[in-house]
């Protein structure tokens, strides 16, 4: 009992920590802080119950305690939440601010709930705790009854400031002081912040990145204007347009004091002027020259955010960016500037690829990750320097990170059609099944995708299933996460186009990870699993394995209640299943697939309701036989 006593006691404290590690969000400014800051409030209220329930040592039940667990899991999640809320981009934060407010209307249902749990009315603490408790529990079931916040405010001024060229400098101040982007050390922080955001990104950042990019832009050209326009007198300013633009310090070299032209970042997170730096760090410093803390690795970064805020700038104020020797194509359609790639640069890279230490190594592949990221051109140049064969080798790197990158810059490489040859020909399936197999779980996700992308090519489907792509795939698919099983999913499916691989994989299990992810509805497989096993039922080891599995159940309750797409699937599985066999067709009668199919044929697709037209008549053919030899 003595145990039991101080597990619960264990609970209660790790509770009062989580409390009071929340407590300290409470200070964000804004509209999403204002939100996040009720919230704060509430949970702050709760410290008084658990304090209580250590001072006087209050017993709990078992059937008590486990109302305080859920509660420890609802706190653990709102510090995830307010940790990700008060990190990273801000103005990625504020496009994206109806998804924050359904997080935190989310955490308040969650809280809420725990509260449920928890029978405080029975629980022995004085009348005054007791009494707030059930006041800040109504509170939270009032929070999450309530719809949707919003700021008008705050729509409006977003809205004139991504749709009009020069807003009006009111709309700019409230916006910075809504953001807290006021000050150029805030705006160069939210710089890094969206550079970092965009190292991470999936999918293609272009509208994204331009959007975010041209508001901060403005947001610095106000702020400039205000640090370098102390006297607003009517004179001064007709004068001040006949002057050269003063270049706004953000934008100029700490080492040189130039406007830079190819901004980087060096691993303190400082941004310097490449050739500035590099003459820096080939003279042999080790320290970061503004900060002077030890460099972690010689490795450069570009700085994308602040040369787009750099281009902008230059063009409203008529000033000619010099553009970099070497460069590669740098427009595209439209003719916007959008290549980043400096083909010495990028031969810069390869030498530390192939020749440099680890760290080098390590820094110059997420580098090449990032620009073959960026947009075609880059990858393009980035294959004719011969990167493809180095990042190959890279793939089979001890250090994860670098593997990582390799696989990931591969993955961004394939995206060109004219790359996917030269990736296969340099050897990369082998390898890339290894990190598949091997990998971290992001290198993994990535190896799949890339995968994905090759075997677009049908002869590649017959190399990467030869290679054991599938068995690997089939374990990803039941170990990874929501993205990775999805990755692994569609590259799986893609792959069983091909004959020959439909029995691998058959054979090396898929069936059984399919159907449970049949049965998880709240899974978000269900899509995928379908559209697989459709593919598997047109082949004899496919159609016995899902018929094994016990699947027909489950497929009748798709075809029941799915989407027009499922249900279509899931018929046309049902039919190469029960075709020629009566067996099947009778477990599908007895758990009402005539009924659910009926419905079918009314309301489904042109394909479903053939499939369901089809089944009904066989299961009718049955029915009749049944009847005609009863005596």
């Amino acid at each position: 009992m003595e145990s039991t006593n101080c597990s619960h006691e264990e609970l209660i404290s790790r509770l009062i920590d989580s409390v009071k590690e929340i407590s300290g969000f409470s200070s964000s400014r804004g509209f999403i802080g204002r939100i996040q800051g009720d919230l704060v409030r509430r949970i702050t209220l709760l410290s008084p119950f658990f304090e209580e329930l250590i001072d006087v040592n209050v017993e709990l039940k078992d059937d008590q305690i486990s109302g305080f667990e859920v509660m420890g899991n609802a706190l653990d999640s709102s510090l995830e939440l307010f940790r990700s809320v008060n990190g990273g981009s801000k103005l990625f934060r504020i496009f994206d601010r109806g998804s924050v407010v359904q997080k935190f209307r989310d955490m308040t249902v969650e809280i809420e709930a725990a509260l449920s749990r928890i029978p405080y009315d029975k629980i022995e603490v004085s009348d005054e705790v007791r009494e707030q408790v059930q006041l800040l529990h109504f509170q939270f079931k009032r929070a999450k009854e309530r719809g949707e916040e919003s700021d008008l405010q705050l729509s409006h001024d977003l809205a004139i400031a991504e749709k009009v060229m020069d807003p009006d400098p009111k709309i700019l101040k409230r916006l910075a002081q809504e953001l807290q982007l006021s000050t150029i050390d805030e705006l160069k922080k939210e710089s890094h912040a969206i550079h970092e955001y965009f190292l991470s990104y999936d999918g293609d950042p272009d509208y994204c990145f331009q959007k975010m990019s041209s508001l901060l832009k403005k947001l610095v050209d106000c702020a400039t204007m205000e640090s370098s326009e102390p006297d607003t007198s009517t004179g001064n300013r007709i004068i001040s347009r006949h002057r050269s633009p003063v270049i706004p310090e953000y934008f100029r070299c700490p080492i040189s004091l130039e406007l830079m032209k190819d901004p980087v970042i060096v691993s303190t997170g400082q941004t310097y002027e490449r050739s500035s730096i590099q003459k820096w760090l080939d003279a042999g410093h080790k320290t970061c020259p503004k900060s002077q803390e030890t460099l972690l690795h010689a490795g450069l970064t570009p700085n994308y955010v602040l040369k787009s805020l750099i281009g902008l700038w230059c063009e409203s104020n008529g000033i000619e960016l010099p553009q970099n020797q070497g460069s590669c194509r740098t427009t595209k359609l439209g003719g916007s500037s959008s290549s980043d790639c400096d083909r010495a640069f990028v031969l810069s890279l390869l030498e530390k690829l192939d020749k440099g230490t680890t760290e080098q190594q390590r820094a110059a592949a997420g580098e090449l990750r990032l620009l073959a990221k960026r947009n075609v051109d880059n990858r393009v140049c980035i294959a004719e320097s011969g990167a493809i064969p180095l990042l190959v080798e890279r793939l089979s790197s001890p250090d994860p990170r670098t593997q990582e990158h390799s696989v990931t810059a591969l993955l961004n490489l394939s995206i060109n059609e004219g790359n996917k040859g030269a990736i296969v020909d340099a050897g990369a399936i082998t390898d890339i099944v290894e990190v598949l197999r091997n990998g971290s779980m992001e290198a993994r996700e990535n190896a799949a995708a890339t995968l994905f992308s090759l075997s677009v090519i049908d002869e590649n489907k017959v190399a990467i299933g030869a290679a054991g792509a599938i068995q690997a795939l089939i374990s990803l698919l039941e170990e990874g996460t929501r993205r990775g099983k999805k990755d692994a999913a569609t590259a799986i499916f893609n792959l069983c186009i091909y004959q020959g691989n439909k029995s691998r994989a058959v054979k090396g299990g898929l069936v059984g990870p399919l159907t449970r992810l049949l049965k998880d509805a709240g899974g978000g497989m269900v899509d995928e699993a379908l559209a697989i096993l459709a593919i598997l039922s047109t082949n004899q080891e496919g159609k016995a394995a899902i018929a094994e599995a016990d699947s027909i159940p489950v497929l009748v309750d798709i075809i029941r209640t799915g989407s027009p797409r499922n249900r279509e699937n899931a018929a046309a599985i049902l039919w190469y299943l029960c075709i020629g066999n009566m067996e099947r067709l009778n477990v599908a009668r007895e758990v009402g697939a005539d009924i659910a199919l009926k419905e079918l044929t009314e309301n489904g697709t042109d394909r479903a309701k053939r499939k369901a037209a089809s089944l009904l008549d066989l299961i009718q053919q049955i029915e009749g036989v049944a009847v005609s030899t009863v005596p």
